[in-house]
């Protein structure tokens, strides 16, 4: 089996101790700064992927870096910023594929 080349992260991939998650926070998370707060604090944490609001009204990140970072970011999204009112954020484990830098979609 042939694969793509990625087209994001270095080409010998990710770091071993690196891990990938992918949020959904629902509630009231649109409109409350939460995509520029996430991304100022992924920042921060120096961690790779991104961030953004989706049709449902939900909002939908992945990062991906060193576990404890990650981790933290993940635990700071069941909160969010102070005008959020989460009511649930689901999350999945993804393989990391080397992502660098965080942006807002």
């Amino acid at each position: 089996m042939v694969r793509a080349p990625r087209l994001t992260g270095d080409a010998d991939g990710p770091p071993p101790d690196t891990v990938r998650r992918r949020v959904v926070v629902h509630g009231r998370v649109q409109g409350v700064g939460f995509r520029a707060s996430c991304a100022r604090r992924a920042d921060v944490a120096g961690l790779g992927g991104w961030v953004r609001n989706t049709g449902d009204g939900s909002v939908e990140a992945v990062f991906e870096g060193p576990p404890a970072a990650v981790e933290g970011l993940v635990a700071w999204c069941g909160q969010g910023p102070p005008m959020a009112q989460v009511r649930a954020v689901e999350v999945r484990s993804e393989e990391p594929v080397g992502d660098h830098g965080f942006t807002v979609r």
